[in-house]
This record gives C-alpha cells, structure tokens and sequence, in this order.
C-alpha cells in the first residue's frame, strides 16, 4: 500500500474519531436529554451520520436512550470515565503548574491555598522578584473573612465545608469590625460580600489584613463549580485589586485554565468537524 494511501486513512480516522467526540461533547453541553435532530444542529453534522456514532456511543455504554421519546443522554458507561477522572485529579500539583510565571508575568507573590481543618491553608508559594514583606509561608492558615484567599472560598467551597469557621470569625468581626471595616458583621452582610465576589469573579482585600498589603484570589473549580483551591496574588500596589487590571484579569484567566469545567466546556467547544 502507498504511504500517501496509508497516511490519507490514518488522517481519515482521526478526524472520524474527532467528529465522534464532537457528537459525545455536544451531549454533555445539553445537560438534558436531547432529540437526534437537535443534536445534529449543534454538531453541524447529517443526522444520519450522527446516528452512526450513537449507534457506537449506545454499544459501549456511553450514550442512553429514553423511554417512548428516544432522547439521547450520558450512559453508565460515561458515568464510571467521569468517576475514575474525579478520582484521578490533582487539583493542586495542576493548579500549581505555571504557578511560577503567573508570578513573573503579574510581578506580585502567587501562592496556592486548599481548605483544611483550620480553614484556607497555603500550600505552594512562589515569590515575586521585589518579594513583599510578610510572615506568611507554607502552612499559614488564613482566616476567611479579611483575607483574600478566605473570601475566595467563603464564596466557591460547599457552604457545609465553610460554616463552622464563618460563624466562629463572624463573632469575631462583630468583637472588633476594624478587622474587616469593608464587611457588614452581619449574616445579611457575609451574603452580600459573597454574592459581591461571585458576581466579579474574584476576591480582594487592601490593606486590611497585612496592612500595606494589598490580595486578590479566584477558585480552580471542579466538577461541580465548587473551589478545590484558592490562588492568591499579593503585591502593594491598589490599583492592582482593582477590577479590570491587568493582574486581576490575568488571575482569573490563569484559574478558568486550571478549573476542571472551564477545560471541558474548552474541548467540547474546540473540536471541529
């Protein structure tokens, strides 16, 4: 067999194989059950091709069929890949990649914090060229209410994780509001603060926890667009915080990278015909 006639089938196949994970992808960003025809539409494709890798898809356990409508959805199949991936996951050595250059490009220190018994705990650290004057190091926990990387998860952890510590430093806020003058030391006011960072895409302080110290910090969500970890840039400069800057915008896209539903929705999205 000529090698171009052996290169023309291996090209072939890929782009069956990438036309068939199109198919798969589309039905997951339906999150329903949906009709042959609706799915074809979204994947540009002949219905009766699509038919072909569902048929596949149905074989292998992949794709289900529901009752009298014959709608397509996620199979078991589907279901034991998405549980062996969770299992297999590391959120923090893959958030912690590049870690270093997010330092180096935003020229602010980048740590990485997962939440522990005693709240947002750091984990990796990476300095920045001029490093900022702080105690702060691996292990430091931080506290959830004045600190960047607390709101983070205060606003993206499973409420359940977090309770205990929001209701022990709210006590503590209402002792003292100089602690975090920003914060209504209110139930009312740790929901606004919440729905604030989640509306904004990141958390921030200025000064209020390490004074002269300015932090922003986004999640890496998993699965279910709930935090496994917090990244934290922290510098001097307040414009920094600000929203829209560069470094805010560069943190945000830096975690969307790192988060689980962001590279997902990512690969469904890049596939082509």
């Amino acid at each position: 067999m000529a090698k171009s006639e052996v290169g023309s089938r291996q090209s072939s196949g890929i782009q069956s194989l990438d036309a068939a994970l199109r198919v798969l992808s589309s039905v997951v960003e339906f999150r329903e059950p949906v009709t042959l025809s609706d799915l074809a539409r979204k994947c540009q494709m002949p219905p009766s091709k699509v038919h072909r890798y569902l048929s596949s898809f149905l074989t292998a356990g992949l794709i289900s069929q529901t009752g009298r409508s014959g709608k397509y959805l996620l199979g078991p199949g589907a279901l034991q890949l998405g549980l062996a991936a969770i299992g297999r996951h590391d959120f923090v050595n893959y958030a912690a990649d590049g870690l270093a250059e997010l330092c180096a490009d935003t020229g602010m220190t980048a740590l990485l914090s997962v939440w522990g018994n005693g709240g947002a705990t750091v984990v990796r650290w990476e300095r920045a060229e001029s490093p900022t004057v702080t105690s702060m190091g691996l292990g430091t926990t931080l506290p959830l209410l004045n600190s960047a990387s607390g709101r983070a998860f205060l606003a993206w952890a499973p409420a359940a994780a977090t309770k205990a510590a929001r209701d022990a430093e709210l006590r503590r806020v209402k002792k003292n509001p100089s602690i975090a003058p920003d914060l209504t030391p209110t139930a009312s006011g740790i929901d606004e603060l919440v729905r604030k960072t989640k509306s904004q895409g990141y958390a921030s302080v200025e000064g209020k926890f390490i004074p002269g110290l300015v932090a922003i910090a986004a999640p890496v969500l998993d699965w279910q667009s709930e935090a496994q970890a917090v990244v934290t840039l922290i510098g001097t400069d307040p414009e920094a915080v600000q929203p829209g800057s560069k470094p805010v915008r560069q943190l945000i896209a830096f975690c969307k990278e790192k988060s689980v539903v962001s590279s997902l929705s990512k690969t469904s999205t890049s596939r082509k015909v």
